[in-house]
């Protein structure tokens, strides 16, 4: 393992430690991180370029192969997360801007830690990272369209600026990832072991300028959006692994689903949030990036430990 591998591996191994500290600092003063506001949108679009650059067309085949899989992770993908965070949002009587926060989040498509998340846990990671492909690519048209079934209630939406700004930070980038990969293929190769560095770089930045930007409301309601926060993303693993268990699916295809689900992109939520809303639409966003990264590796835990458990008693028969 070279220098660069050893870098992001520590990087994705110590995020949530980051997203911790970030989110204290900006806290603590504000003023020294709010310019990083104006520099949300194209924090994720670098993002999203290295997602493109990392992409195959073998994320694709799977379909081919395993259909139902994957039709059931995307189809869960975009009806339970955003489901959750509407009842959520109900159940609480949470404020417009919180609201809206909450179903951006939702309405998001996975993230590729759910693919390291995964992978951790002895999970189908193939499974995993075909959907997270598929779901980002069709964030486009589904994430506007959902945002403006849900959150219409609450704050006016406007599909068509909610299109071009998730075409801009994901699709554009990722199509200029692809591309990349075929116009400076060896330059690409070399670079890809710190992409995980300056995604986690990426991110941090991200969430400190959604703090520093929503402080004092992050002080007046923190409490309580934590933990609409930790319920959305722990429902999230519930139903996504039975949605698996209902379909009859394998173990480790359970697992890929459940994680998929319950894992979201929180970086576009936060700056769809800072783009169309008020700020603290944001917060739920940033909250969720910093959880998520702390829940994911525990069941990826406990699950690698139960897969470790479960070989050796077949082992022993």
């Amino acid at each position: 393992m070279n220098a660069l591998q050893k870098i992001g591996k520590f990087a994705g191994n110590t995020f949530a430690l980051w997203v911790l500290v970030a989110a204290g600092l900006a806290l603590w003063m504000p003023n020294n991180f709010t310019w990083l506001g104006n520099y949300i949108t194209p924090l994720l679009g670098i993002v999203m370029f290295g997602m493109g650059m990392t992409l195959k067309v073998e994320d694709f085949k799977l379909i081919m192969k395993e259909p139902k899989g994957v039709l059931i992770g995307i189809v869960s993908q975009f009806v339970i997360m955003p489901s959750l965070a509407f009842a959520l949002a109900k159940l609480f009587q949470l404020q417009p801007e919180v609201a809206v926060g909450v179903i951006l989040v939702g309405c998001c498509p996975g993230g590729t830690s759910s693919n390291v998340m995964t992978f951790l846990s002895k999970g189908n990671t193939a499974l995993s990272v075909t959907i997270t492909s598929f779901t980002t690519l069709l964030a486009p048209l589904v994430t506007p369209a959902l945002i403006y079934l849900l959150a219409s209630e609450w704050l006016p939406v406007s599909f068509s600026a909610m299109f071009m700004s998730v075409v801009q930070v994901v699709l554009i980038p990722i199509i200029l990832g692809i591309i990349a990969q075929f116009v400076f293929k060896p330059l690409v190769a070399k670079s890809v072991d710190i992409l995980p560095t300056v995604s986690v770089i990426a991110i941090v930045l991200i969430v400190a300028a959604v703090v520093s930007g929503s402080r004092d409301k992050i002080l007046e309601t923190g409490l309580l959006i934590f933990a609409v926060v930790i319920l959305h993303n722990g429902l999230g693993y519930l139903f996504g692994y039975l949605i698996g268990k209902l379909f009859k699916m394998k173990y480790e295809d359970k697992k890929a689903i459940s994680i998929e689900v319950g894992m979201q992109n929180s970086g576009l939520g936060a700056q769809l949030a800072m783009a169309h809303f008020n700020p603290v639409s944001a917060v739920p966003s940033a909250i969720f990036s910093f959880w998520h990264n702390i829940s994911g590796p525990i069941l990826a835990t406990y699950w690698s430990s139960r897969a470790s458990k479960m070989a050796k008693e077949e082992e022993n028969k």
